[in-house]
């Protein structure tokens, strides 16, 4: 029963979409503006939204380092109590 309610949302997925399809014109391999980075530029929030991009990959970065951390000292705790070398 679990496989048929599968099967069924697969066919049902497979025929939804998520956005009309809107044909790509000649105009659409030229244009070599970013509108939205444009605007963000002008006003300043580029620059806000530079600095939130680099704060979360920071926080990554110390979020791996310390588990890494952690890590290594459980392997070294059970080094020792095993008695391997």
């Amino acid at each position: 029963m679990k496989n048929w309610f599968c099967i069924l949302f697969l066919v049902i997925s497979l025929n939804a979409s998520a956005q009309d399809k809107i044909p790509i014109t000649e105009e659409d391999y030229q244009n070599s503006r970013i509108e939205m980075a444009d605007v963000m530029r002008s006003s300043g929030k580029i620059y806000v939204l530079v600095g939130i991009i680099g704060i979360v990959f920071g926080g990554i970065l110390v979020y791996l380092i310390s588990t890494d951390r952690k890590v290594v000292k459980l392997e070294k705790m059970l080094k020792e109590e095993s008695g391997y070398d």
